[in-house]
């Protein structure tokens, strides 16, 4: 038998996909060793990404737009990164005050944490606190706390009076008294997470990265489904840190429509849309955007989904 490939996947949070993929024996079989590579902020991971580091990354979508085609992002320079499959629809995403306010009024005057000022949470943030009548820079300050879980624990920790969580932070956030204001799901149909890979290492690895697709894909399908119920329970106990309630949620929530896993993989063009709208609307550029997120623009490569052999 041949010796497994190795791939390096950047994560923000740990992934109960990835958890039961590797407990289920799945990368095993797909001839794979995936390591699983955290990261503290997605200027770290695409830091790393672009200088072949990681294989590839589960992020944001937004941010495959901003280090695809925009000069303007922290790196300062756009890549050829690709969108191998849709993941999931944010996972309870949410905007979250912390211990003992109640109300989006209790905000005014307080800190947003955010992973980095021009990303797709932050948008959200924005939008979901605009819709209260508060706009950064007057009723509240914006500071880069990095990834979802340091924002977690410097929102419990008192460090930040607002931010937004999800993929069970914002379970484990309320579970030590912080308050789920509004959630994106409201914002219209989204993505939270997508898998994405250079162009140059979809090229390179085609075989494992089809097998790390497809693996992820099936894994998210059984879950969906709810099967492998008893292994995902254990995987998201130990990988997320939760209670037996919040396990429940959570894996109630990885089959919900409107938040939860992507089965087929599919960026549908709503999400696009809603993805489009609010990074146009505070970051600008929407000319750029929409060849972006064209048909045929190289956003989004398929060629790993299962229907693409059909």
């Amino acid at each position: 038998m041949a010796d497994p490939v190795r791939l390096r996947l950047g994560v923000f949070s740990p992934s109960v996909v990835l958890g039961v993929a590797a407990a289920s024996g799945a990368w095993e079989r797909a001839g794979l060793m995936v390591e699983e590579v955290p990261v503290t902020s997605s200027t770290q991971q695409f830091t790393a990404l672009l200088a072949g580091e990681l294989d590839a990354v589960f992020t944001s979508p937004d941010n495959v737009l901003a280090y695809r085609g925009t000069a303007s992002n922290p790196l300062g320079r756009a890549a050829d990164v690709r969108i191998l499959a849709a993941v999931d629809r944010g996972l309870g995403l949410s905007l979250f005050a912390g211990p003992g306010v109640r109300s989006v009024d209790d905000l005014r005057g307080g800190v947003l944490a955010v992973d980095v000022p021009t990303s797709g949470f932050a948008f959200v943030a924005y939008e979901l606190l605009a819709r209260q009548g508060m706009r950064a820079g007057h009723d509240y300050e914006v500071a880069a706390f990095g990834s979802t879980p340091r924002r977690a624990a410097a929102l419990v920790a008192g460090k930040c009076a607002t931010t937004v969580l999800n993929a069970g932070n914002d379970l484990r956030a309320e579970a030590a008294g912080c308050t789920r204001l509004s959630r994106a799901s409201s914002l219209g149909r989204y993505l939270g997470t997508v898998l994405a890979a250079p162009a140059g290492g979809v090229r390179e690895k085609s075989s494992p990265l089809r097998n790390l697709t497809e693996v992820v894909l099936a894994t998210a399908r059984a879950l969906a489904e709810g099967r492998l119920a008893e292994l995902a329970g254990g995987v998201t106990a130990s990988r997320l840190g939760l209670a037996p309630d919040g396990v429940r949620r959570y894996l109630e929530t990885l089959s919900d429509p409107d938040e939860g896993l992507v089965p087929d993989g599919r960026l549908d063009a709503e999400s696009l849309a809603t993805l489009r709208r609010l990074r146009s609307r505070y970051a600008g550029g929407d000319r750029e955007l929409a060849t972006l997120v064209a048909p045929g623009s190289g956003l989004v490569d398929d060629r790993f989904l299962p229907s693409a052999a059909t």
